[in-house]
């Protein structure tokens, strides 16, 4: 048993996030997202949506300080200038876990999973909004 760990990190989770590296990529993905044909590694969070995914990870999960854009997002294939309402909500928790602003790269939606294959690992929520799929750059401690 271990104290102060967020109880929706389970041990498969934490073992990927301990052995990620500075500079090192998660894709954290809603459950439309091809995970299985792009990740290297998946990892599953069933159960949640996510909001519920980023507050756990981020309890342990520094955002890269050394890059202009630590964050990645999927584009909006009909409306690629609109911020879907996941990615709103998902962006302002990362902020507000970081306290500072959080530079964010949008990327069309083929791009988006060509850099999933180069992720560390893809974790797979049961998020049912669309777009709700982000590239997160982990930092230093």
């Amino acid at each position: 048993m271990l104290k102060n760990i967020d109880p929706r990190l389970h041990p498969d989770l934490l073992y990927v996030l301990a052995r990620m590296g500075h500079g090192d990529q998660l894709a954290v993905v809603d459950r439309n997202f091809p995970a299985e044909s792009l990740g290297r590694e998946v990892v599953r969070l069933d159960g949640l949506d996510i909001p519920s995914a980023l507050e756990a990870v981020l309890t342990v999960f520094p955002i890269d300080t050394f890059i202009d854009q630590p964050v990645a997002v999927m584009l909006d294939v009909q409306a690629p200038d609109v911020r879907p309402n996941v990615q709103a909500k998902a962006l302002a928790q990362i902020e507000a876990v970081e306290q500072r602003p959080i530079g964010v790269e949008g990327l069309e939606r083929f791009e988006f999973y060509r850099r999933t294959k180069s992720c560390y690992a893809v974790l797979t929520t049961t998020e049912d909004r669309p777009y709700g799929c982000f590239i997160l750059t982990k930092g230093v401690v």
